[in-house]
């Protein structure tokens, strides 16, 4: 089992930037995906990007051009880089991580956008 664990989050005015990182349990070399979720009061949980093992990023068109999705493999980490930040930006952000048949997923962490 993969343990994840988001930092990074908080608030922010709008126009801001955020780091998010997730550290994974164990080498994320051996992961097929690595991604990040949000999901709003109300709201199901979107897909915002993800990075595949081969290094290839994949992102939301919401956030294109705004947010970068990196990894570090000798950190276990993947990181979410966000500029421009806008106020519909606000949401809790899960990080994902997927192997084979299973997904497993952060705890979450708030991520605050005032305008």
């Amino acid at each position: 089992q993969v343990q994840l664990v988001e930092s990074g989050g908080g608030l922010v005015q709008a126009g801001g930037s955020l780091r998010l990182s997730c550290v994974a349990s164990e080498s994320i070399f051996s992961i097929d995906a690595m991604g990040w979720y949000r999901q709003a009061p109300g709201q199901q949980r979107d897909m915002v990007a993800t990075i595949f093992s081969g290094g290839t990023p994949n992102y939301a068109d919401s956030v294109k051009g705004r947010f970068t999705i990196s990894r570090s493999i000798g950190k276990n980490t993947v990181y979410l880089q966000m500029n421009s930040l806008k106020p519909e930006d606000t949401a809790v952000y899960y990080c994902n991580a997927a192997r084979s048949q299973y997904t497993y997923w952060g705890q979450g962490i708030q991520v605050t956008v005032s305008s």
